[in-house]
């Protein structure tokens, strides 16, 4: 019920001041006096006269004062509401007044000194902040018409404030005698000036509650703003899971299309090797560095591989068998390789796509080495020109 109050109130509270134009705030109004000393000065007003519960506002006949302060007192007065304090007072019944029904003959002193225990109304009612309504117990001495007595005390009063310290004091106290002889009860009005020290503030009952509804709206405030953080930095992480997961697709879209641009090539690459290989090598007859027909149908397959594939650097080895001493097959095979890369270049090759070295009898394919007796046609397959590739992008 009462988080419902605070809804309530706060709604109330939040549509006013969106009228006003401002954010609501707790303010000096919203802050009370909770503990203090206190001290008053003012005057006293005893009524005796016999008949004082039954005939209250006799001023005229039965109310006697002094032109001067004649009251003072000292109280500590606590958060819960309690306050114990200690009033001295003087006053004068005056001659002709009615004391104790009969007729006051000679002003006669009256002193009194009483201890009490005040509690705040407020802490029931609520607080206002500048009218605190009191009701309170106590004991005193007092000697008045030439009697002592101690009495039995019960007061109400109320305070108004101008500040945290200055007020007006009013209070009208019964007094009713512990003696058992001709002392009287009797009433004392009193009204002072006070003024409250070492004062301790604290929040009044409703400014505990906006105090309360601006709590809920700052908690309100800050769900909204953490439900905003949350949802931009979910956002942000879907935008940065968004962005890491292109990338990575990305990477993998170039790491797949690197690879198939790797396998295109290896496989052209090797398609170009197998072709060039399939070629087979240019022979040539016994101490001969001739072309013939044949080997020129070769070398214009090869040439038209070179003019289809740019990058191609080719060298040519020239060879021989054999048979002949070495210096002969070194120049011999020289010489066809060169003749080999004559004709390539007769064909448009650009000369730094073509080289030529020769390797005489060195590099045989078969087991035909000097001494070994071996038919022509195993001779035959070691006099030739063999393409080797040098460069291929």
């Amino acid at each position: 019920m009462k988080t419902y109050s605070y809804f309530l109130t706060g709604l109330a509270f939040m549509f006013y001041s969106a009228i006003q134009g401002q954010e609501p705030q707790l303010t000096a109004k919203d802050s009370i006096v909770k503990s203090s000393w206190m001290v008053t000065v003012g005057t006293n007003v005893v009524d005796d006269s016999g008949d004082e519960f039954g005939n209250l506002f006799d001023i005229e006949d039965s109310w006697n004062s002094v032109p001067f302060p004649s009251r003072i007192s000292i109280g500590r007065f606590f958060e819960n509401g309690l306050g114990l304090e200690a009033v001295a007072t003087y006053n004068k019944y005056k001659e002709g007044k009615i004391i104790d029904n009969v007729v006051n003959p000679e002003d006669v002193d009256y002193f009194g000194l009483d201890f009490r225990v005040n509690y705040d109304l407020n802490a029931i009612l609520g607080e206002t902040g500048f009218f605190d309504p009191y009701v309170g117990i106590g004991a005193g001495y007092t000697d008045a018409n030439n009697q002592g007595r101690g009495t039995y005390n019960a007061f109400f009063g109320f305070r108004t404030w101008f500040s945290d310290h200055w007020g007006l004091d009013f209070s009208s106290t019964g007094k009713w005698t512990m003696n058992t002889d001709n002392s009287s009860n009797h009433i004392q009005h009193a009204v002072g000036l006070a003024y409250r020290f070492d004062v301790k503030k604290g929040l009044s009952r409703k400014g505990e509650e906006k105090k309360a509804i601006l709590e809920e709206m700052a908690q309100e405030q800050q769900r909204i703003q953490d439900s905003i953080a949350a949802q931009k930095k979910a956002e942000e992480e879907a935008r940065l899971l968004a962005e890491r997961l292109q990338r990575e697709k990305e990477a993998a879209d170039l790491a797949a299309a690197e690879r198939a641009k790797k396998e295109a090539e290896d496989a052209r690459r090797a398609k170009l090797i197998s072709k060039i290989e399939n070629l087979g090598n240019v022979l040539f007859s016994l101490n001969s560095s001739y072309l013939t027909k044949n080997d020129k149908d070769i070398l214009d397959q090869l040439v038209q591989i070179m003019n289809d594939n740019p990058s191609l650097v080719i060298n040519i080895e020239g060879h021989t068998d054999s048979r002949g001493s070495d210096r002969y097959n070194q120049w011999l095979s020289e010489r066809r390789a060169k003749r080999t890369v004559e004709y390539i270049l007769s064909k448009g090759i650009a000369d730094d796509r073509i080289s030529d070295n020769g390797f005489g009898e060195t590099k045989l394919t078969n087991e035909c080495t000097d001494g070994v007796n071996c038919p022509e046609t195993k001779h035959a397959k070691n006099r030739r020109s063999q393409f080797v590739i040098i460069k291929l992008k």
